[in-house]
């Protein structure tokens, strides 16, 4: 327990202070987000905010995991390594599109097929070494229920590919106002540390290191990140933060438990697919007046302030709930 706050204290002070000097440096560097033109209106004026702050949150998380993962490294237990590299190497690839972005001066960076590709092939190297390291099964408990599916472990590497590449996406199309990926991630770590501290079986107490160091470097990130934001996480963060939440969720076992804690994600996934869906059959209209979803929300007058602490708490609410599915 004593390193699963240290962590959380730990990345959150080298956030915070990491804030001081790199979102400095992004801006010297011109590092600016460029705005969709079919976004909200009033979004212009966020045009030329600092964009790949995720790298103050991304360095917070990964000394504190490596640090306070050291007990474990010496009883030969790298878990919290496993979780910690896959949502590194999405961060790689959100800061190589980041980058594209900013050069070009336009929203868009990679194409979907090029991130997808990326994708896909971290999200299975991840699974197939968490197989031969913790020699996991195709197993996945039913959330509330004490059935569970017993899937062949071929189809469990695809689906478990699958689940965190949309996880991944999924976090991407939540980052899109000021705090609201960040503030709605922090609850899930949150529970994330304290289920795999207290809850869990002993074989994944070391998953609760990298989980409490996400949450604190959250907390320093939102110093500079709520509204109104002096820095935008940018797919540098909004990758390694679905990254990170997706292997947290397979490597103890029970992926369907992040759909619980992170449901408002999959359903600004959703909104999209709907919309996008929608539109194509009926040839021009609209279910939502924009999506995703705290777009809409914004076009029906709510501010980002009461977006932000709408679901932020709910996914607070989430994780209470869950915490009596374990």
């Amino acid at each position: 327990m004593l390193n699963v706050i240290l962590a959380f204290v730990t990345s959150l002070v080298i956030t915070a202070l990491s804030g001081l000097v790199i979102i400095p440096w992004l801006r010297r560097l011109k590092m600016g987000q460029t705005i969709l033109e079919d976004g909200p209106v009033w979004h212009k004026s966020k045009q030329g905010t600092t964009v790949m702050g995720g790298l103050t949150f991304g360095l917070g998380t990964t000394v504190a995991t490596l640090l306070f993962s050291i007990p474990f490294f010496k009883e030969h237990d790298f878990t919290g390594l496993l979780v910690l590299i896959p949502a590194l190497l999405f961060g790689a690839v959100g800061a190589f599109d980041d980058l594209v972005k900013v050069t070009k001066k336009r929203n868009k960076g990679l194409t979907a097929l090029q991130k997808l590709i990326l994708q896909v092939a971290v999200a299975a190297l991840f699974v197939v070494a968490l197989q031969y390291t913790k020699n996991i099964t195709g197993d996945v408990p039913i959330p509330f229920t004490k059935a569970v599916l017993h899937l062949p472990w071929l189809l469990f590497v695809i689906l478990a590919a699958l689940f965190v590449t949309g996880t991944d996406n999924a976090t991407n199309l939540t980052d899109g106002i000021d705090g609201l990926l960040s503030g709605t991630t922090l609850p899930i770590a949150v529970f994330f540390a304290l289920a795999c501290t207290f809850k869990m079986e002993g074989a994944n107490a070391s998953v609760a290191i990298p989980a409490a160091a996400l949450a604190g470097g959250l907390i320093g990130f939102l110093i500079y990140n709520y509204h109104p934001a002096k820095v935008f996480m940018g797919d540098t963060g909004s990758l390694f933060i679905g990254g990170m939440l997706s292997t947290i969720s397979i490597a103890i076992g029970n992926p369907l438990l992040l759909v619980v804690v992170g449901l408002f994600f999959y359903w600004e996934t959703l909104s999209v697919m709907l919309q996008v869906g929608y539109f194509e059959l009926t040839h021009g209209k609209r279910i939502f007046r924009m999506a995703p979803f705290h777009h809409h929300l914004e076009m029906c007058g709510w501010n980002e302030y009461k977006i932000f602490w709408t679901f932020t708490i709910f996914h607070a609410v989430m994780c209470v709930l869950a915490w009596f599915a374990l």
